[in-house]
């Protein structure tokens, strides 16, 4: 058996014969056709078809679309990967127990990736890690340097989620959930922000904040941490990870800092390393100088709106310069980027409406997002939002009514939640109904097709639809805008 905190792609044999359980989802469906392209012999089930499922089969990847005993007998595979949605009395992980094949879920087999790449730059954070690791990949890539990628979301360049490149460099993001993260090793790691969020996992922001710095700890000694520089939670990791550091007698990482302004910064104690000058919005999109380590200099013009992703480039930019990109080519990378699919995506238009769709589900990040669209040339706004998982929308109430307070309209969604049986009481109509208390407008719809209607009696031409939550509510916007 594989230490599954330590093992190394190169410990499996080459062609082995890998299964992977939930195959169809968006990370799932990435390690899939990296570990293709590795040289394993990969195939998994699905109980949903999609269009990732079909992309894959496309690739020569088999795929299932049960979860029966009798796949793994007809794969016959070597290992199985599963997500952490499915259970331990799924039939095909009881059939692998029962013939002794080892289990990996699928933060070891990314981790195992991590452990394989020379250099390994891994995107962490509560807000922004999708668009700041895509940003990161295309700087990389101008840089004529072949990144690996991994995604936590579609790029139209990559045609997916992930880019096989060399095995010098991987560029992936890394989630906190369920201390997934701590399964990675860095020699680059970012930290755009730490909020508090997976309130499943993390009572308080205090269990936040000491994840963070256990991954503080996982990255090389001789290696990086990118972050933002006024973050007071970073602050506090930072803190907490040099303690642990300092007891074990090693070298802390180089810490380079982003800022959007000159002011020291409380994570260093010292201006920051890459900031962000003369900035400015030309009809809501953001143009700004990165100033790197004070002595470079170029001006970048966003093609994605708001003053967060703003911040986001920054941060990308820290890390690429680190790992050898030149600045040039973060300007070409930032002035061409459109956008993770779901991040701000413009669907197309609908009635003479805009329709933008964002994953901004957590309430810091949906009123990012709504004030990112208010800057944007438009009539009116039309918020349909939708909270990912009961647990969040309980313990965040509050945060949740006072992010979407102010907008003009909200239609809510229920609750979305793919891991939850207990509603624990909560649903979004009571998030609705105290927006309306304290003198909001919020209306709540249980039926798909009834909200739509309700769309089709506000909007006017020059108004934009702005649907936020998780890809359950998503495909709104592909039932408004279908492709052709």
């Amino acid at each position: 058996m594989l230490d599954s905190k330590s093992f190394k792609l190169n410990d499996i044999p080459g062609g082995a014969r890998i299964y992977f359980i939930g195959i169809g989802g968006i990370s799932m469906s990435g390690l899939a056709r990296l570990a293709k392209h590795a040289g394993f012999a990969v195939g998994g089930s699905d109980m949903h078809p999609s269009e990732r499922t079909k992309c894959l089969e496309g690739q020569g990847i088999k795929i299932y679309d049960s979860q029966i005993a009798a796949n793994v007998d007809d794969f016959k595979p070597d290992f199985l990967v599963k997500t952490a949605a499915i259970l331990p009395e799924n039939q095909e992980v009881e059939r692998a127990n029962e013939l002794g094949l080892q289990i990996f879920d699928r933060a070891e087999f990314l981790g195992a990736f991590t452990r394989t790449y020379k250099n390994v730059i891994n995107v962490s954070g509560t807000h922004g890690k999708t668009t700041t690791t895509s940003m990161i990949s295309l700087m990389m890539l101008n840089a004529g340097l072949d990144p690996t990628v991994h995604l936590g979301a579609e790029l139209e360049v990559f045609d997916g989620t992930v880019r096989a490149g060399s095995d010098s460099l991987l560029v992936s993001e890394a989630c906190e959930f369920k201390e997934s993260f701590l399964n990675f090793s860095s020699t680059t790691a970012v930290i755009t922000n730490i909020d508090h969020d997976h309130v499943d996992c993390y009572p308080t922001i205090e269990d936040v904040i000491d994840v963070f710095a256990k991954f503080i700890r996982l990255i090389d000694d001789n290696g990086y941490l990118v972050v933002s520089g006024h973050d007071k939670n970073i602050v506090k990791a930072v803190a907490e990870a040099k303690e642990y550091f300092a007891a074990a007698g090693r070298k802390f990482p180089q810490v380079v800092a982003t800022a959007t302004d000159d002011e020291i910064c409380e994570v260093t104690g010292a201006k920051a390393d890459f900031v962000a000058e003369n900035v400015a919005f030309n009809n809501g999109l953001p143009e700004f100088d990165i100033v790197a380590n004070g002595t470079e200099r170029v001006r970048v013009a966003l093609k994605i709106p708001g003053s967060h992703n703003i911040a986001n480039a920054l941060n990308a930019a820290a890390a690429a310069c680190l790992n050898g990109a030149p600045l040039e080519s973060v300007k070409e990378a930032l002035d061409g980027f459109e956008g993770a699919d779901g991040r701000y995506t413009v669907k197309g238009k609908y009635r003479g409406c805009d329709v933008v769709v964002d994953y901004a589900h957590h309430p810091t990040a949906a009123r990012a997002t709504i004030e990112a669209a208010s800057n944007m040339p438009h009539n009116n706004i039309l918020v349909v939002f939708q909270p990912l998982t009961f647990n969040r929308t309980k313990l965040l109430f509050e945060d949740y009514v006072t992010s979407l307070l102010p907008c003009r309209k909200v239609l809510f969604a229920e609750i979305f939640t793919d891991r939850e049986t207990d509603t624990l009481g909560i649903s979004s109509k009571d998030v609705c109904d105290e927006i309306n208390k304290r003198g909001g407008d919020a209306e709540f719809y249980e039926n798909r097709e009834d909200l739509k209607n309700r769309i089709d009696e506000l909007i006017e031409p020059g108004d934009v639809i702005l649907i936020l939550g998780p890809e359950d509510i998503r495909t709104l916007g592909d039932t408004l805008c279908p492709k052709e």
